[in-house]
């Protein structure tokens, strides 16, 4: 009999916590303590997720260490449709501001639909944040812009370096909060916002908890891609943003596998206590500054 196959499309943050999520919308819980483990078939290779619910026409393979699965044409279709492309100029919905802190010194602004709450916060790995502001698309853009330039953040951070500070975050709540009471203050202090973005007061929220990185031991390295036959198993003691940190029970202790790694191979169900046989980065051999 042929074994189960499944095939991953992420990981999602739910109100309950970090969850799976598989073809056909099943999805998986995944608890504190949960056992982790999955095998990729032999004798495949990575292919393109497609694009904006469609699949892809050429089933293009893509590399094994990319983590959007996309080919060139369906990356270009999907980011074609996002709203950080600037392209969806007439969205009726409403958008917040926010202020996201993943670490000392490294602070980035952006927006999210406000009837996501804070789920996009959770989904980048923000250790805490708080609203700036509420208003039109078009004009929180131009707030999220202006704010950028005006504060000398960005509004992007490589998903590398947030992983990287994890292990060394500053052990109180509120020194975490202190980089983004600070420039909060400083942006509603500006005089020139949009008239039509409604200024929000400064509220952080601290995700240390809701990731469960107090409680776990710091990682030691990170898988860095999927491969034919591979394996991989552990108990989930902490998330952050894609990444799922896994105890091995063994001597590489907690490693790191970034959920953006599996969409686009075929999984296979795998012996719990197997043990990872995928490529590994050690975070102390680190030279390239990607894991």
């Amino acid at each position: 009999m042929a074994a189960q196959m499944w095939t991953c499309t992420g990981l999602r943050w739910s109100p309950e916590g970090p969850e799976l999520v598989w073809s056909g919308g099943r999805r998986s819980a995944l608890t504190w303590g949960k056992r982790v483990a999955f095998g990729v078939r032999e004798d495949t290779v990575r292919r393109c997720v497609g694009a904006r619910g469609h699949a892809c026409p050429t089933r293009t393979p893509v590399p094994a260490r990319s983590t959007g699965a996309r080919c060139e044409e369906c990356a270009r279709l999907d980011r074609a449709h996002s709203v950080a492309a600037d392209t969806i100029a007439d969205d009726p919905r409403p958008y917040r501001v926010y202020l996201a802190w993943f670490g000392p010194g490294m602070v980035k602004v952006g927006i999210t639909a406000e009837e996501r709450g804070p789920a996009r916060l959770l989904e980048q790995g923000a250790v805490s944040f708080s609203w700036l502001g509420t208003g039109p698309l078009m004009a929180a853009r131009r707030t999220e812009e202006l704010l950028r330039a005006a504060l000398g953040v960005p509004d992007r951070i490589p998903y590398a370096q947030k992983r990287a500070v994890r292990a060394a975050l500053p052990a109180g709540p509120e020194e975490r909060a202190a980089e983004v009471r600070e420039l909060h203050a400083r942006a509603v202090a500006l005089g020139n916002w949009p008239e039509s973005v409604r200024r929000e007061p400064c509220q952080v929220v601290d995700h240390m908890g809701d990731f469960h990185l107090r409680h776990a031991e710091p990682a030691t390295g990170a898988v860095t891609e999927l491969v034919a036959g591979g394996r991989v198993a552990g108990e989930l003691v902490a998330a952050a943003g894609p990444d799922l940190h896994l105890d091995t029970g063994g001597p590489r202790g907690v490693l790191v596998l970034d959920t953006r790694l599996l969409p686009g191979w075929e999984l296979i169900p795998a012996q719990q206590d197997g043990e990872i046989t995928v490529p590994v980065k050690d975070f102390a051999a680190r030279q390239d500054g990607l894991f």
